[in-house]
């Protein structure tokens, strides 16, 4: 019988790599081997074994051992990055590429990384930011020659599509905090021709303002921090704007409730929001409020409560440059013109001016729901909020 027939595969690694300091490789490569026989299934002695060819100049018989590998353990970490740098090797950077962006995807963080797999893992990652950066090259180079495209002016989301495919962008998705309604679809900004009445808002821009600069004066600074939350609860991004007059509002209608004596001041704005398709949710919806944020202040990224409303802006006071930014894209507000978008997929706002900024903002209903749909979810709400007053206790 071979005396190293019943030794373990770990003694008969250890001995192989004594042989391998030692310079001699091929004893360490029978070593291996008799550890592989020992235990066919041990996805570390195939491993070694495929470091040890690739050591001794054999790339292909290593790139064979790390497929053994893989078949293994599929998500073998190693093996999947050493598979990288071996087709890098036999094909080049192109068809690595592919490898590498799969790798990253399962990459653990750096500091459980030993030194030399850190380094490894960094040179793929610059190995498929160059793969991608030459793609995107290829790809543009393409559309500016192609007879069909060479004088089309691509749309926003066709770039945004590129730039996900290409990796440098991620797709934007609905996050709702409060209710999901299912099926209805991740628009950022809203086409302004599903907005027939746009027309008539933006022309009412004037007595809008108007009314704005009216209440201001009949009311006093009625403006409030839109931020507050209670003493003792986590705040996350809000630290910086809890309480804090810099983002203030003067609402309409709050959660569903007319603000009479702000509408009473501002009856024109009161009476052309009234005609809007605003979303009625008792306890819930419409909000319409001037929103005013201070000088030089940003509004932290974030994301609103359903996606069963949208929200409109119509900028009123705009002293210089201020921007909005839904997704993947950044708008700058232009007075005179107003947007919609879905709150419920990330959002932030800058003021970088030097004076206030001020929108009128308010919800309206998802226009992909029907009439039913409305009455139904109206009616969830209504029960919901009844619920939770029955029990004593607050919707969330």
């Amino acid at each position: 019988m071979n005396s190293t027939s019943t030794r373990s595969g770990a003694s008969l690694m250890a001995e192989a790599g004594q042989a391998m300091q030692r310079g001699e490789v091929a004893a360490a490569l029978a070593l291996i081997g008799e550890a592989e026989i020992a235990e066919p299934r041990n996805p570390e002695v195939v491993m070694a074994k495929a470091v040890l060819l690739r050591a001794s100049g054999n790339p292909a018989g290593a790139l064979a051992a790390v497929e053994r590998v893989l078949a293994i353990d599929p998500y073998h970490y190693f093996a999947l990055l050493s598979k990288g740098a071996l087709v890098e090797h036999l094909s080049g950077a192109q068809a690595a590429s592919k490898i590498y962006r799969d790798v990253l995807k399962i990459a653990p963080s750096p500091e459980r990384m030993p030194p030399a797999v850190r380094a490894q893992t960094e040179h793929a990652r610059q190995v498929v930011a160059a793969d991608q950066r030459a793609l995107e090259d290829f790809i543009l180079a393409k559309l500016k020659t192609s007879g069909e495209t060479r004088d089309l002016e691509a749309p926003f989301r066709f770039q945004e599509s590129l730039q996900v495919m290409l990796g440098k962008a991620r797709p934007q998705i609905q996050q709702p905090l409060f209710f999901e309604y299912t099926q209805l679809p991740a628009i950022p900004f809203y086409p302004r021709d599903m907005f027939p009445w746009f027309k008539e808002l933006e022309a009412a821009t004037p007595i809008i303002q108007a009314e704005l600069h009216a209440a201001t004066a009949q009311l006093g600074d009625t403006f409030k921090p839109y931020i507050q939350y209670p003493a003792g609860a986590p705040v996350n991004q809000w630290a910086e704007l809890n309480h804090s007059a810099r983002w203030s509002t003067l609402f309409l209608w709050r959660d569903g409730v007319r603000q009479d004596e702000a509408c009473r001041v501002c009856p024109q704005t009161a009476a052309l929001l009234a005609s809007l398709p605003m979303a009625q949710q008792p306890g819930f919806a419409p909000t319409a409020m001037f929103s005013r944020l201070d000088p030089h202040t940003r509004i932290p990224a974030h994301t609103g409560s359903s996606n069963v409303r949208l929200i409109t802006h119509l900028p009123l006071v705009l002293p210089g440059p201020a921007r909005f930014r839904v997704g993947n894209e950044t708008r700058p507000w232009k007075m005179g013109e107003a947007w919609v978008f879905d709150d419920t997929i990330e959002h932030e706002a800058w003021n970088d001016a030097d004076e206030d900024r001020v929108i009128l903002i308010f919800d309206i209903w998802n226009p992909f729901l029907s009439e039913t749909e409305r009455v139904l979810i109206t009616a969830l709400m209504a029960a919901k909020n009844e619920y939770y007053r029955t029990a004593g206790g607050a919707a969330s």
